[in-house]
């Protein structure tokens, strides 16, 4: 009687349509899974260990657990050819070899495409509310064309924002040392200075605006590692829940920034609306990220961009990119100062930047920025050696045909490639002595007409030997606002603060392909007088 009654209900309409439309969702999917990936090519596998039944799959495990050691027996055992790396956080990537990042950078668009490789990183059809504000990647030439020439205007609003933001972070006092985490409190710092840049004031000193904004930076690369654990069929199912944090964190920064856009749209009307003349006598506009994306959005054409919800999220974008990556090279740019050999080095520094101020009336400028060359070597200098990428120069494979490198190895349509970095910025053939901080490595003093001038390399300058921020066309749009305010904050940090110097300089755990400063590390500072 109940296997009856059970086989009735199972036969039901109600019950047997859905599950068929369930099974041939499934089958497409994995019918589209099948014809995606690409064929692997035939080269050594990094992790994988002879009598393995599953290399792939058990150099994965492997590599996720211990990638440091991963690209240090690659840079060693085979430095001048392509292997193949399976990491869990990533499809399966072929690392060129060192001499071939050139052969890299002469690929187009249309052959090794730099998009494609970040969208299936972070998945974003998944990771983002709406996946077409981050495809029509308009923040990279807004970066280029409206951030980049305008630093030189922001530099006395973010100076001012970052005084701001360490009284508050790390206080006052004068008499009494406190105790601080390093990256907790740099995040912060970065968070509210990235933001006057990107929405001024009193909005970049919100602190839920600001929250929700460090928050998503985090959102996105650890829910598009998570999704790309998942067999690609099953991530529509997963993705609800693993990105749920990201939806809370979008909705969040909409509505505290919503109406201020719309304002601001209503405001840009009625200007267009008026002649010269008329506009005039209004008040001068706002200067800082948002109010340029709406000049771009409707001299585009498209209202979908213009909309207040696809502005908010592309503020959320770029807070993704500056804040993410700046938190972490601050912090680890803290502890190679406060660790560093020999001791003196703080002190140097601090002289230089006193030096600088005071040729300078007292101000930060863009031209007394560039004046801080020691800064800037010993900013260069913490970003190679602790760099925060294993691999870098991300792309992958789109010409139909697939690519053959210079050394045989062919790559399908669809296999992701990249170059080494950690290895080679620690390899002594490439930097002397290069597991050791060198401060000033990037900065050296000549003569020139009976007097001293510094020779130094900026930190932004790019190179097959130094991928901090990629390299070619498409390095980072935004490293010249970012060597700026690094500069701005770590200026503002050994001028303003005694430092207990570290014994030892602690050390980061790496997630996927990602090395990480220490997250909970502290040190102890004091407040300086008679600054």
């Amino acid at each position: 009687m109940l296997s009856d009654t059970l086989t009735t209900l199972l036969l039901r309409p109600a019950v047997v349509v859905p599950a068929l439309c369930a099974l041939v969702y499934v089958c497409v999917l994995l019918l589209k899974w099948r014809r995606r990936g690409p064929r692997l090519p035939n080269i050594p596998i990094m992790g994988a260990r002879k009598g393995d039944w599953f290399p792939i799959l058990q150099a994965q495990w492997r590599n996720t657990r211990d990638f440091k050691t991963v690209m240090e027996q690659a840079h060693a055992q085979y430095k001048d050819e392509a292997v193949l790396v399976p990491v869990a956080s990533s499809p399966p990537l072929v690392m060129l070899p060192h001499h071939e990042v050139d052969f890299m950078m002469q690929q187009p668009d249309s052959v090794l495409g730099f998009n494609e490789r970040a969208f299936e990183l972070y998945q974003v059809d998944y990771t983002f509310v709406d996946p077409s504000v981050p495809r029509a990647t308009l923040h990279e030439a807004l970066l280029r064309t409206a951030l980049t020439p305008r630093i030189g205007t922001l530099v006395p609003a973010l100076a001012d924002e970052v005084a701001w933001a360490f009284d508050k972070h790390w206080g006052t006092n004068t008499t009494e040392w406190r105790e601080l985490c390093v990256f907790e409190t740099m995040r912060h710092i970065v968070g509210g200075v990235a933001n006057r840049a990107f929405v001024g004031l009193p909005f970049c000193r919100n602190p839920e605006l600001v929250n929700s904004g460090m928050a998503f930076a985090v959102d996105i690369p650890l829910s598009g590692a998570l999704m790309n654990l998942f067999w690609a069929p099953l991530r529509p199912l997963v993705a609800p829940l693993i990105t749920l944090p990201n939806r809370i964190h979008t909705r969040a920064f909409r509505r505290l920034i919503t109406g201020e856009i719309k304002r601001r749209l209503k405001d840009y009307d009625a200007r267009q609306a008026m002649s010269p003349d008329e506009a005039k006598s209004l008040p001068v506009e706002p200067s800082d990220l948002l109010q340029w994306s709406i000049h771009q959005a409707k001299s585009n054409g498209n209202p979908f961009l213009w909309r207040a919800e696809t502005l908010a999220d592309r503020i959320l974008i770029v807070n993704f990119a500056a804040i993410h990556t700046t938190s972490f090279t601050s912090t680890w740019a803290v502890f190679d100062l406060v660790a560093s050999i020999p001791r003196g080095t703080v002190d140097i520094l601090r002289e230089e930047i006193k030096s600088v101020l005071a040729a300078n009336g007292g101000a930060w400028t863009k031209k007394a920025l560039a004046q801080l060359v020691k800064l800037e070597s010993a900013m260069r200098e913490s970003a190679r050696l602790s760099s925060i990428l294993a691999v870098g120069l991300g792309r992958v494979v789109v010409a139909e045909e697939g690519l053959t490198t210079p050394s045989g190895v062919h790559l399908d349509k669809g296999q992701h490639v990249a170059a080494p970095v950690y290895a080679v910025m620690l390899d002594d053939h490439v930097y002397e002595d290069a597991a050791t901080f060198k401060p000033f490595r990037f900065c050296s003093a000549a003569t020139e007409g009976g007097g001293q001038r510094q020779n130094y390399v900026p930190l932004t300058t790019t190179g097959p030997d130094f991928l901090a921020f990629g390299h070619g066309k498409h390095a980072c749009p935004g490293r010249y606002f970012a060597a700026a305010e690094l500069k701005l904050i770590l200026a503002y940090a050994l001028l303003h603060y005694e430092f207990e110097i570290l014994p030892v300089k602690p050390e980061g755990p790496w997630y996927g392909l990602n090395r990480i400063p220490p997250l909970t590390a502290t040190i102890r500072v004091r407040r300086r007088t008679n600054v």
